[in-house]
């Protein structure tokens, strides 16, 4: 053979097939296929190993021999040799099933364990030893092939979101929901996120990755389909963060002849109906600092469900009282303190003290820790030191922070004055969180703009979430597994523009806050968007679970005319802006409808559930805070032959 030349035995191509279950009994020959995940060498004749399966229970396998260069001792050899973590075919002997069954001698659902006396193995393509395991290993972005392989604990989230999947979808042709695919290339329209673009080859022309399948299954709608759903991929050039990536995954629904009142209680129906489902099949185990999720077995299935929840309609608030009490419009409600607003007691001294606004809003929470004052103190020091800029140097006034202490002058609060103090501890009307003040209780206050809320959170909603979640990583706070579900609704119809995204183009100086197809509320609502427009309140709704926003939905505009008049003359879109959604217009107009739908952030579900505050822990392959695949490398240099091709070029930096 030349050298360099490979041959066919390197291929390693030829291996005896795996095991049927009707195969497994205790004394029966079978084949199983792997990775070599352990090794014991007990003494020269005798060696356990350990095999990790591709679907079924994990096996172990068992090598001894009484004479030397006996066809045992070439197979106990062989083990031996074979580099761990390589794939492997393996021949063997059943010995024994550990199974929840009495006897376990034969296959069922329940077996745990299979061992093997081993009689031959085969290494299929052996583990290179430059790269080194260990432990809790966490390789690098670039290798997350061998972080799956590894990561025992992101290994079974990928496998959870496989089945939460198959539990939505069992749930969904239940309620008589059909699945249905729409296109990936889609065209650019406003809607309100940036899009990513696909040139084409023809000259001046290109695709847009959908944001989401809104129009198309609207027009389905139009089409006469009554019930729709789709795991739908959706594209959105945006910052990231933990709970975003440029490509996502959403479960889509669009109900015909509905109201958003429909919409709810199906997508209520279809949580409830999952979270049970989990609760029978799976249960969770501390892994370090996270909740893991594992298929149910005999060893494992012990309390109440980790998915549990009461069987009541999940509560509702709107957008103005998420905004008041929690400064969210995505309240974690499990956090025991809610806003106060407090200025109507203080003096001014004070509130010039902390704003330099004319009238500002001042706002309180009471943070009732563990700790003994001193701890609680240098807790809420150390926190308030390590603030982002955009909290610590907000420009209505920073924070101030005072701490309830019984040993000090007016228990620590003299800054507030006499008055303030007696009426914030009083108890009256407004005042009530404040009434059983006791010694080591964290008072923050943050000053705000008198103006009506927009966007979806305050500078103290921010500071109540980032406060709780750093106390309970000091162990100030209980940890709180708990789900707590609650819809938020009447959300603001349109919001002011911002640079956080482009909009619909407008020139109205206000855009749509969620897309433009939403319907206005009520009547009263509808008539607003004549005369104030910003006041115009929204019919639409978020699901949220505690303080992640799972999903949103609403009902739609279905009458053409009003859909064109709300981009025409209230958004003040262009001729040109308009004429890119004609497509839909049309369907509208041909008798669509009424209808309302519901998108369920699908990464954000499975990662929330598994028990992870990343996406990028239920996602096969992630995008980095950049948008890259580090993998692959993507995205990745177009060439000049490429630009040519689809008629690009280059425009030189500035």
């Amino acid at each position: 053979m030349a050298q360099g030349q490979l041959s066919v035995d390197q291929l390693l191509i030829h291996f005896p097939s795996a095991y049927q279950a009707s195969e497994l009994q205790v004394g029966k020959k079978v084949t199983v296929h792997g990775f070599l995940s352990r090794r014991r060498v007990k003494h020269s004749k005798l060696v356990f190993a350990d095999i990790r399966t591709k679907t079924g229970p994990p096996v172990q396998i068992t090598s001894s021999f009484e004479e030397k260069d006996s066809p045992a001792s070439l197979v106990n050899k062989a083990l031996k040799s074979i580099p761990l973590h390589s794939p492997v075919s393996v021949t063997g002997t059943v010995t024994k099933l550990h199974s929840r069954d009495a006897d376990g001698a034969r296959l069922g659902p329940n077996v745990d364990r299979i061992d093997l006396s081993l009689d031959s193995i085969q290494a299929l393509n052996p583990f290179p030893r430059d790269i080194i395991v260990s432990d809790g290993v966490q390789f690098p972005a670039s290798s997350r092939h061998l972080q799956i392989r590894f990561s025992e604990s992101l290994r079974e989230r990928l496998v959870f979101r496989s089945h939460v999947s198959k539990q939505l979808r069992d749930s969904l042709d239940h309620l008589n929901f059909c699945e249905y695919e729409t296109p990936i290339l889609f065209k650019s329209t406003p809607e309100g996120a940036r899009e990513f673009i696909v040139p084409s080859r023809r000259r001046g022309l290109a695709y847009a990755l959908p944001q989401s399948p809104q129009q198309y299954k609207q027009i389905l709608v139009a089409s006469g389909v009554g019930n729709y759903y789709q795991f739908a991929r959706c594209f959105r050039d945006e910052d990231l963060r933990s709970d975003r990536q440029p490509e996502f995954t959403q479960l889509d629904l669009e109900m015909a002849f509905a109201t958003g009142e429909d919409v709810m209680r199906t997508v209520e129906a279809l949580i409830k109906d999952l979270l049970k489902k989990l609760g029978a099949g799976y249960t969770v185990r501390q892994v370090g600092d996270e909740l893991v999720p594992y298929p149910k077995s005999g060893s494992n299935h012990t309390g109440a469900s980790h998915w549990q929840i009461e069987d009541a309609p999940f509560p509702r608030i709107t957008y103005q009282e998420a905004m008041e009490q929690y400064g969210s419009d995505k309240p974690d409600v499990r956090i025991p303190c809610v806003i106060r607003r407090i200025d109507s007691i203080l003096p001014r001294p004070f509130v010039q003290m902390i704003s330099d606004l004319e009238e500002p809003v001042v706002e309180a929470i009471k943070l009732r820790l563990e700790g003994n004052p001193p701890e609680n103190w240098s807790f809420i020091r150390s926190f308030m030191d390590s603030l982002p800029t955009s909290l610590a140097k907000n420009p209505h006034g920073a924070p101030a922070v005072l701490m309830f202490d019984t040993s000090k002058p007016m228990c620590g609060l003299s800054s507030l004055g006499h008055e303030a103090f007696a009426a914030l501890t009083s108890g009256g009307p407004g005042f009530e969180d404040f009434a059983d003040l006791e010694d080591g209780d964290v008072l923050v206050i943050q000053a705000r703009e008198n103006k009506p809320f927009q966007g979806g959170s305050t500078a103290l909603g921010n500071l109540r979430l980032a406060a709780y979640q750093d106390a309970i990583s000091k162990g100030l706070v209980p940890r709180d597994d708990s789900f707590n579900f609650l819809w938020v609704h009447g959300f603001p119809l349109f919001t002011p523009d911002s640079d956080e995204g482009p909009g619909q183009g407008g020139r109205a100086g206000f855009s749509a806050t969620h897309h433009p197809f939403t319907a206005p509320l009520t009547d009263a609502d509808f008539e607003l968007l004549a005369s104030d427009p910003l006041k115009a309140r929204a019919d639409h709704y978020d699901l949220v679970v505690n303080g992640v926003e799972l999903g949103g939905g609403s009902r739609r505009i279905h009458v053409a005319k009003v859909q064109e008049y709300v981009m025409r003359h209230i958004l003040e879109m262009p001729d040109d802006g308009v004429a890119q959604f004609a497509h839909l217009l049309e369907a509208l107009r041909a008798g669509c409808p009424p209808h309302a739908g519901f998108a369920l952030g699908f990464d954000r579900l499975v990662a929330l559930l598994s028990g992870t505050g990343s996406v990028r822990d239920v996602i096969v392959f992630p995008k980095s805070m950049k948008g890259e695949d580090l993998m692959v490398k993507s995205p990745g240099r177009i060439t000049g032959e490429q630009l040519q091709t689809y008629h690009l070029a280059l425009q030189p930096k500035k």
